[in-house]
């Protein structure tokens, strides 16, 4: 990967997680107000990706997908995409991770879920091979786009959900 060539929002974080993915063709964000409210203004569901240092998938799905320029592509046109290091934000990590569990029935790392702009869960996975994470990717930049109504009712259910299994818990 040509180093000079990219460099995203993440250069400027101290996690060694993150940095790891500052020179991805991904406009990576961290988490915070900066990506949120970009999401917002621009009503443009949010790709959040959680991982950390020493996970063999994430640096697998790293190398498979964040540093191929076709997904990247796909990902900044039709998301905001935001990079958490589950280490340093685990409170972040614990509630996307019940999402994930609650849509599949497991988890794992690299989390990815799929918010609406206002936080809201509403599809989720953990590790996906490049060419099933473009299929995915398209399906729900399509799903946006068209089937709006029923993407703000699955994020209304997998939400309610959370909170009853954090009533519970």
């Amino acid at each position: 990967m040509d180093y000079d060539k990219y460099t995203n929002k993440l250069a400027e974080e101290t996690s060694p997680y993150l940095l790891q993915h500052a020179h991805n063709p991904v406009n990576w964000y961290a988490w915070g107000d900066e990506a949120i409210e970009k999401a917002k203004r621009e009503d443009k569901p949010i790709f959040l990706s959680i991982g950390y240092s020493t996970c063999y998938w994430c640096h697998a799905m790293e190398k498979e997908s964040f540093e191929d320029e076709d997904v990247a592509k796909i990902l900044n046109e039709h998301f905001i995409a935001i990079k958490v290091d589950r280490e340093e934000r685990p409170d972040i990590d614990e509630q996307y991770m019940l999402a994930t569990q609650i849509l599949t029935g497991r988890g794992g790392w690299p989390n990815s879920v799929w918010l609406t702009p206002d936080l809201r869960p509403w599809m989720a996975g953990a590790y996906f091979p490049k060419e099933q994470l473009i299929t995915i990717l398209n399906d729900l930049a399509g799903y946006w786009k068209n089937r709006r109504p029923e993407v703000e009712q699955q994020a209304d259910k997998l939400t309610q959900s959370i909170r009853q299994a954090g009533d519970v818990m």
